[in-house]
């Protein structure tokens, strides 16, 4: 479509620990390799008094214990991990009265920390009660600076009861990862009843281990996903849903702190289908795809093990401009683009450019003298919409002496400011849309209204016109 200016007004699959041996890849979202993230994980351990209770013929303790051990050992010698163990509710006796500060850092997070973490599990005799708010703003400190400036800090907490001492686990969670010290938690309940779950949910990401099967299996999903990248497709969706867009700058932000992970070009692979990406399925993601405006996933969460799809609808269409004649100056014009009925300056276009738009209307201002508005100029899907305006004129100005000069518009038979001239200057040329016009001079030396000098002229496309302020 041509519009000329004169127109214009008119669950997962996964069963075992052993899943978590997977080794550790390296994200390779660019072009060039980069070294994988040194990744911490604080294991969280609950030893309060009720991990005495019996679960499916076991004591909970016997249960959880058995089976963290068993993943530690499937995690040595695993590269680029570090870990550590902090325990709650394991000093003080619940009878002898409530201890809300009963928790400790029993192994402080390092390499080959595995035989450590053992030890000091086979020690634990459930007592006390359980400070996950407290515990959860300690561990904090647990992570301290990262030796490679690029740490993926994750907490898992492994629990069968919920906060006792008056906290607020949800906040400090939270807190520690608006501040970037830690990655979304992962937390592993124990025989708890559904009516505490939403009192994990907003912690971080929450896995129910109603057995000892399921136990095992949330907790080889929980070090996967700690330990491993996972693949995703970021689909552009055009106005048909299909995913036909691309060539588009998308940056994906940790939702929760607000922190840049990605900044990725959409590509389409060989087979002419959205590109592959290796990405980590920890976060939970705020995508902004850099359209013209911009488009944005919200909340885009990653499956572990599987692949995931995003769509984000992101349909486009282009928006060129031409001029009548030959003129040099033409791709020196720039262009003002707004949305339909908006103030707000979306984009500056070139001339010479060709840019991509979302669909929809919008409203342009040309940086021509005077300047040309445009309203509601459509959009459309996989089409060029193509602006042309007519060529300027030139006018040359001249007069005998230094004086004020004010250049206007004739409109319906209202003047609209153009331009001033300079004071200096005898001699000056502009190039005006066509055009009626009227210049309105007045010598600097003259005392008297009365030496004001007026000219009316008219400006053709593509010719030129002298305009003599002589009195």
């Amino acid at each position: 479509m041509i519009i000329s200016i004169s127109d214009s007004y008119k669950r997962f699959g996964l069963s075992a620990i052993g899943f978590a041996l997977i080794t550790c890849s390296s994200l390779v979202l660019n072009a060039q390799d980069k070294e994988p993230p040194l990744t911490r994980i604080l294991f969280i351990f609950d030893a309060s008094n009720s991990m005495n209770g019996v679960w499916e013929g076991k004591p909970k303790i016997d249960v959880a214990t058995k089976l963290l051990s068993q993943a530690l050992d499937s995690l040595r010698g695993a590269e680029n991990l570090q870990m550590g163990l902090r325990v709650y509710g394991h000093e003080k006796n619940y009878l002898h009265g409530q201890d809300c500060d009963d928790t400790k850092l029993m192994v402080p997070i390092g390499n080959n920390k595995a035989g450590a973490m053992k030890s000091a599990l086979k020690s634990l005799k459930p007592k006390g009660t359980t400070p996950i708010a407290s515990t959860l703003e300690k561990a904090g400190d647990d992570f301290l600076k990262c030796p490679t400036n690029d740490c993926r800090n994750i907490i898992i907490l492994i629990t069968d009861g919920i906060e006792e001492c008056n906290g607020d686990p949800c906040a400090v969670s939270m807190a520690l990862q608006k501040k970037g010290i830690i990655l979304k938690p992962f937390v592993i309940g124990i025989g708890l009843d559904l009516e505490f779950r939403e009192s994990f949910e907003c912690m971080g990401s929450f896995y129910d281990a109603y057995n000892e099967k399921s136990f095992s299996n949330a907790l080889g999903v929980v070090i996967s996903q700690a330990l491993n990248n996972t693949t995703a497709t970021v689909n552009l969706l055009d106005i048909n849903d299909n995913p036909t867009e691309t060539n588009v700058n998308m940056t994906f932000y940790n939702r929760n702190n607000g922190e840049m992970i990605y900044n990725l070009v959409h590509t389409m692979n060989n087979r002419g289908n959205p590109d592959t990406l290796q990405i980590d399925p920890v976060y939970t993601y705020r995508i902004v795809a850099h359209t013209i405006p911009p488009r944005i996933k919200d909340s885009a969460s990653i499956t572990p093990g599987t692949h995931t799809t995003i769509g984000i609808p992101t349909p486009q269409g282009s928006l060129e401009f031409r001029m009548q004649g030959v003129n040099p100056e033409a791709n020196k014009l720039q262009i003002i683009v707004r949305k339909a009925g908006e103030m707000q300056t979306l984009h500056v276009q070139s001339f010479a450019e060709i840019q991509k738009y979302i669909v929809g209307k919008y409203d342009l201002e040309i940086l021509t003298l005077p300047r040309t508005y445009i309203e509601d100029v459509e959009i459309s899907q996989s089409h060029t919409t193509t602006i042309q305006i007519q060529q300027p004129g030139v006018a040359t100005f001249s007069k005998l002496g230094h004086g004020h000069t004010t250049l206007y518009q004739m409109k319906k038979n209202e003047l609209e400011l153009v331009a001033t001239l300079s004071t200096t200057q005898e001699r000056e040329t502009l190039s005006l849309m066509p055009g009626q016009y009227v210049a309105i001079y007045r010598p600097l030396s003259a005392r008297e209204s009365a030496f004001t000098v007026e000219k009316h002229f008219k400006v053709t496309s593509g010719t030129s016109v002298a305009v003599r302020l002589n009195q």
